[in-house]
């Protein structure tokens, strides 16, 4: 196949489901378009793309392991089989989703390549990877921080931050230990033992943008909450200074380093123009900030952020209110020219005339 064209999207944050085994509701899934991915993928294979040779770029997040109990539990301790058997529940919890992927898999000249983030960090993990494949039908081809290919760099976004940093010369961590387990990066411990917490009184937490008019709002409207919360956050970052763990290694300079650089929707601009003064580089795209964004150097320098598939709360008064857009970027490769170009798109689904209302 001569045409071909990649897809690339992230943070999808697929949890197990939003109605679990014992038919309650799942208020920590974030995922809700199965059916509307299915449609997407569908799309890039039929029609006018019919022809082409379709790669799809899983940026990051696209797994929630974090957000994920194992036995009524979360976990911030990872083992191989621990994490399948998260895998597993997830799978299961997501079949439209799974579905879709192995539909498109199983079309000639199609293929899928997997960047792992932050919060799908066990799919580091060879056992996942494997089952995964069995799963999907076909081998996916996983990358575990960067993937470049015809001048573009894409790339999760979390080693650029402080708080999420994973170390790449150790993925896990054995000294001490009975078995491996996955050497979370500090964004991690804090999301499970501190954020989590707070979800459960408020699940939205995480979502509000931007963070400078939550605080506002919450010291006006939640005082004590919000005084009782600063200092537990402060306690939790000296402890955390101090703590001797084999299963954690924090040193004190990277707490400071985590505090002062600290950032719920972290602009990853300067990052990019960094990548994009390596000439071999003309595009970067990035996930993990969750907010979809676009910047222009020159005339051939391009920076995309792919944005969330999941639903974020605006405290904007240009766009006050609850935010949804399935957004992703487009790779063409145009005839006449030996460069290929990136578009980012919303994908708005094909027309229903009825939904069910998202109630979570």
């Amino acid at each position: 196949m001569d045409k071909k064209i990649k897809l690339i999207v992230s943070d999808m944050h697929l949890g197990k489901g939003r109605i679990l085994e014992d038919g309650s509701v799942n208020k920590l899934e974030e995922f809700f378009f199965g059916e509307k991915f299915a449609e997407f993928l569908d799309y890039y294979t039929s029609g006018q793309y019919r022809d082409y040779s379709v790669e799809l770029i899983i940026n990051g997040d696209f797994l929630n392991f974090l957000q994920v109990d194992y036995r009524g539990h979360f976990l911030t301790v990872f083992t191989e089989q621990v994490s399948l058997d998260i895998l597993k529940g997830i799978v299961e919890g997501q079949p439209e989703a799974m579905e879709a992927l192995k539909e498109f898999a199983s079309k000639k000249g199609n293929s899928i390549t997997y960047v792992v983030g932050n919060h799908d960090q066990a799919m580091l993990w060879p056992k996942l990877r494997s089952y995964f494949n069995e799963v999907i039908g076909v081998p996916v081809r996983f990358k575990s921080i960067v993937y470049f290919f015809d001048g573009i760099h894409v790339e999760h976004g979390h080693m650029y931050e402080a708080a999420n940093r994973l170390n790449p010369k150790k993925f896990f961590l054995k000294k001490d230990l009975p078995v491996p387990i996955l050497n979370l990066p500090f964004g991690s411990h804090f999301f499970v033992d501190f954020v989590m917490k707070i979800k459960e009184k408020h699940p939205h937490i995480d979502k509000i943008r931007p963070f400078r008019l939550l605080i506002r709002w919450a010291i006006f409207n939640e005082f004590w909450f919000t005084m009782k919360t600063t200092v537990s956050l402060l306690i939790y970052f000296l402890t955390s200074a101090f703590v001797k763990d084999p299963r954690r290694q924090f040193p004190f300079n990277k707490i400071v380093k985590v505090f002062l650089e600290s950032a719920i929707f972290p602009d990853l601009s300067d990052s990019a123009r960094r990548i994009l003064a390596d000439e071999r580089v003309h595009t970067v795209v990035f996930g993990h900030t969750h907010v979809y964004q676009y910047r222009q150097w020159g005339s051939d320098q391009e920076y995309f952020n792919t944005g969330t598939w999941t639903e974020l709360t605006s405290l904007d008064v240009s766009s006050l209110g609850k935010i949804t857009k399935l957004t992703y970027v487009l790779v063409e490769y145009p005839e006449k020219s030996n460069r290929p170009f990136c578009r980012l798109k919303e994908w708005k689904g094909y027309h229903r005339i009825e939904e069910d209302v998202v109630i979570a």
